[in-house]
């Protein structure tokens, strides 16, 4: 144990759970995420996911994504994650200028069809929760 440091944890709940570590802020978000999938290419997408590289997967957690998965409904998938870090907007483009992971998108992409109501910038539409019971 560090001498002098101050440990405290705050439980916050205003739909997120914040935690403060020796004055760290760590946020912990849920997200829920939609996009279409090209009816062809369900089978190829299934295949993908049923083998993701090992690259990725230590790349979502190192961009601080836990309890992430991907569930898929006729052509819909819906995406579940929780960030668990502080600054998503940094981890993000850390994962987009990931060269393996441009490599994965190539893989997934032609797979996709993005939703006309996303929002600008977005691939996957960001969902708003509505309810959450822990």
């Amino acid at each position: 144990m560090v001498k002098n440091a101050v440990l405290t944890m705050e439980v916050l709940y205003e739909f997120n759970l914040v935690f403060y570590q020796v004055g760290l802020k760590i946020m912990m978000k849920r997200y829920g995420q939609v996009i279409g999938l090209r009816p062809e290419k369900i089978e190829e997408y299934k295949r993908l996911h049923a083998a993701v590289w090992p690259q990725i997967r230590k790349l979502i957690s190192e961009c601080n994504i836990k309890n992430y998965s991907i569930f898929l409904k006729d052509s819909t998938l819906f995406a579940y994650f929780e960030y668990h870090g502080s600054n998503f907007d940094e981890d993000m483009k850390k994962m987009a200028e990931n060269e393996i992971n441009k490599k994965w998108w190539e893989q997934c992409i032609p797979c996709q069809l993005p939703l006309e109501t996303r929002a600008p910038g977005e691939w996957w539409a960001n969902m708003e929760e509505v309810f959450h019971l822990d």
